[in-house]
């Protein structure tokens, strides 16, 4: 057991999953010495746990006497689907709430054909996808959505998205909801299945500081691909900012570059000289075919001179940005992900990072790339949702809902 007592003799059965998920507690006893709750009050908030079916129990080690018997978060009670939307393809797949991908799917998936065509498009994977998964739609929760724009937690909706035309402030909640009553049915609770939506950048690194970075207590994820944006995790939360708009560094203006015409409308934007479209433009300018962030990813897996060169350019004006990035947060670990993240954009970025960012800002400092790969998305998507349906508030709103 792990941590002070809390304050407080009304801990809810939310706040005991929170301390059964997390590890501070997973014995009777345990639970009793962090909340001070008596044992037959600890006994009752189980009951509505195990009731629930959130709950499994086994035996730990014996310590001399008998086993102890373990009180853990069971995973396997529910599912949840998440998605992974880019401009050109998606990824999407059924998760255990232990991150387990049980089934996922990719495919063509063009942004610019515009919501209702995507999400339904989207929905239409789903009950082939719950039957691979080997699970019951019944036990489907939640649905997480990462797209490759700046959305607003709160309602959901992305906000002047560059990269996403026809989206900005479209209710993306509701038609997924809509879209997936229609090809799978009603979900397991009253009212439709909750849809969660966020920033690709944000998911990916919730995705992969939960991972492999846990420790780290300020993380920062960069992602190159047709856009760049980053994604910040504080603690053990993303940071979003004000209304979603954080770590959206792909539009910040670089002094020289008046002449780069972004896709947001204005000039000289990191994302319209460094990102993985940008690159595509100027190897076409090169007289080499490429229409993509994924058609630069392979010219660079083929050992493309221009390709590696102006990768390894675009590294360093990325650099000059998070120079200013590391500066301010001071982060443990800064790592690069996308189809740009290979070596030449790494080294870049390394070369501008070490040599104008403080020495004290970078002494512990970490860059690394993804580890997750292609797929953080998905992983991130269905995290988010775990986080929000599994807080303390929302489990007790959702068993009083089940015990009523």
């Amino acid at each position: 057991m792990r941590g002070q007592m809390l304050t407080t003799n009304q801990v809810t059965a939310g706040e005991l999953l929170e301390l059964i998920r997390s590890g501070r507690a997973n014995t009777r006893s345990d639970l009793q010495q962090v909340t001070g709750l008596s044992r037959s009050t600890v006994g009752q908030r189980l009951d509505l746990l195990n009731r629930a079916g959130w709950l499994k129990h086994t035996v730990g080690p014996s310590t001399g006497g008998r086993p102890i018997q373990q009180i853990v978060f069971d995973p396997s009670h529910a599912a949840v689907i998440a998605v992974d939307l880019e401009t050109r393809h998606a990824r999407a797949a059924v998760l255990d709430l232990a991150g387990t991908i049980l089934a996922e799917q990719t495919g063509p998936m063009r942004i610019g054909d515009g919501p209702d065509h995507v999400l339904d498009a989207l929905a239409g994977w789903f009950p082939e996808l719950i039957t691979a998964a080997g699970v019951d739609a019944e036990r489907v929760c939640g649905i997480g959505l990462s797209v490759p724009g700046p959305v607003d937690w709160n309602t959901g909706r992305v906000v002047q998205p560059p990269i996403m035309p026809g989206w900005d402030q479209f209710p993306i909640r509701e038609r997924l909801q809509r879209a997936y009553a229609e090809h799978v049915g009603p979900s397991m609770e009253n009212g439709p299945v909750p849809v969660f939506v966020d920033n690709d950048a944000n998911l990916m690194a919730l995705a992969e500081h939960q991972a492999n970075h846990r420790d780290c207590t300020a993380f920062v994820l960069v992602k190159v691909s047709t856009g760049i944006g980053a994604g910040v995790v504080v603690g053990d939360e993303v940071y979003r900012g004000i209304d979603g708009g954080a770590g959206d560094i792909g539009h910040i203006r670089l002094h020289d570059r008046p002449d780069a015409l972004c896709m947001c409308g204005s000039h000289g934007c990191l994302a319209a000289v460094a990102s993985g479209r940008a690159l595509a433009g100027q190897l076409s300018a090169l007289h080499t075919e490429a229409a993509s962030a994924s058609d630069v990813k392979r010219l660079l897996a083929e050992g493309n001179p221009d390709a590696i060169r102006l990768a390894r350019e675009a590294g360093r004006r990325a650099g000059e940005v998070l120079v200013t990035v590391v500066s301010l947060l001071n982060p443990g670990v800064l790592m690069i992900a996308g189809e740009l993240s290979g070596a030449p954009f790494m080294t870049g970025v390394r070369e501008l990072l070490y040599q104008r960012a403080f020495p004290r800002a970078t002494a512990n400092l970490q860059v690394v790339t993804s580890r997750l790969g292609d797929h953080a998305g998905v992983i991130g998507a269905a995290s988010m949702v775990v986080q929000f349906l599994y807080s303390p508030a929302r489990a007790d709103t959702r068993l009083a809902a089940l015990t009523s």
